[in-house]
């Protein structure tokens, strides 16, 4: 099967030399398909952790550190940047549909709209429910993208993807990134999501530059079962985000935390963000992680 951007191919396992996992069916994007200099980073997490409230304060803390931000939304319920526009943006999909998929008609203001201190947000989309490919969808986003020449005048990209990689479409952001980060709450099933991450961007690495940046600790007071599989995995923390009332609520204001009524505990947030960017634009080093296996993690994480 083929589509605009590249082949949907059945992998023979490592013997092929170019399949991220035996059996897996991969979205390959074609070569010529080049994302520019921006500095490139995919979200990754657990459903419902937080990935785009995260997403969204760390693009504007980008933006106040003078550097231009695009997000990528790769959700099909399309909210990724709607506290930074106000609004659930038309995504690339829709666009696309208004044309008949005649990616030539496009303009950019179809599908690229300027948030909160001017972040530039972009809605992927999704296929109709059950059918489709998300690589599929993540790839034509990134060449409308290229073709309008938006990456060029980009410092920075952050692509905010669903919940646990379960297929390699929505793996695909991954082809693009130089870093992926996980957010994660300190929790079982947090922990257990970000292990099957680990593993994605592992496999993604065979053949991509993406590698892990660290992880993300959100919307937990403490850090503890967090640090010990970080220790036993070669992860590492790069910001603790505690379950704030301020943050939830500036999600249901449909507004980012730079935008809320100041409080000592939003000013220190706002300060981890701002740390978080700096560090990030500055470079983070890759980890070498080593994933557990499912069976491994139930008894490293299980209560006695």
């Amino acid at each position: 099967m083929s589509y605009a951007l590249g082949t949907l191919e059945r992998s023979k396992g490592p013997a092929k030399g170019i399949g991220d996992g035996e059996g897996s069916v991969q979205f390959h994007p074609q070569a010529d398909v080049d994302v520019g200099g921006a500095k490139i980073f995919s979200v990754y997490g657990k459903g419902g952790i937080g990935k785009s409230t995260t997403s969204s304060n760390l693009s504007v803390a980008f933006s106040k550190l003078g550097k231009r931000v695009l997000q990528i939304g790769c959700d099909p319920k399309h909210d990724s940047t709607f506290t930074l526009t106000k609004r659930l943006a038309p995504t690339v999909i829709d666009a696309l549909e208004e044309v008949d998929f005649h990616a030539e008609e496009l303009r950019v203001e179809d599908f690229v709209f300027e948030g909160y201190n001017g972040v530039m947000c972009v809605e992927a989309g999704g296929p109709p429910a059950g059918t489709g490919c998300g690589g599929y969808v993540v790839g034509q986003t990134v060449k409308l993208l290229k073709e309008h020449h938006l990456l060029e005048d980009t410092d920075v990209v952050i692509f905010d993807v669903l919940g646990d990689v379960v297929c390699g479409g929505f793996a695909s952001p991954l082809q693009h990134a130089e870093r992926a980060l996980i957010v994660t709450a300190n929790d079982f099933d947090s922990i257990f999501a970000m292990n099957r991450i680990v593993s994605a961007i592992k496999a993604k690495s065979k053949n991509y530059e993406v590698r892990v940046g660290g992880v993300i600790a959100n919307r937990s007071a403490a850090t503890d079962e967090i640090d010990r599989f970080n220790e036993a995995t070669g992860l590492k923390t790069l910001a603790h985000f505690k379950d704030l009332d301020e943050i939830r609520r500036s999600r249901l204001k449909k507004s980012v935390i730079f935008e809320m009524e100041s409080t000592p505990a939003l000013e220190a947030v706002k300060e981890e963000y701002l740390k978080l960017a700096q560090a990030l634009w500055d470079g983070v080093d890759p980890l070498e992680a080593t994933p557990m296996k499912d069976r491994e993690i139930f008894d490293f994480l299980g209560f006695d």
